[in-house]
């Protein structure tokens, strides 16, 4: 069974508003959750330099694309 801690933070109405629009979610709470979901199970929260590990996987994506026209 899971243990749960009751955890609060500060953030300012934008940044609320602005993750509830992004995750879908219209209470504070499910939003938080989904994020703090999302960012621990995101294969890029682990990796130094992110940006650069996502523009690799597009340009792969991209050269698939192209080879199979």
């Amino acid at each position: 069974m899971a243990k749960i801690m009751h955890a609060q933070t500060v953030l300012t109405m934008e940044d609320i508003e602005a993750l509830k629009q992004k995750t879908g979610e219209s209470s504070t709470k499910d939003a938080l959750a989904k994020a703090v979901s999302h960012f621990l199970e995101c294969e890029y929260t682990q990796v130094e330099d992110m940006w650069a590990k996502k523009l690799e996987k597009v340009v792969k994506r991209k050269k698939k694309e192209e080879e199979e026209l």
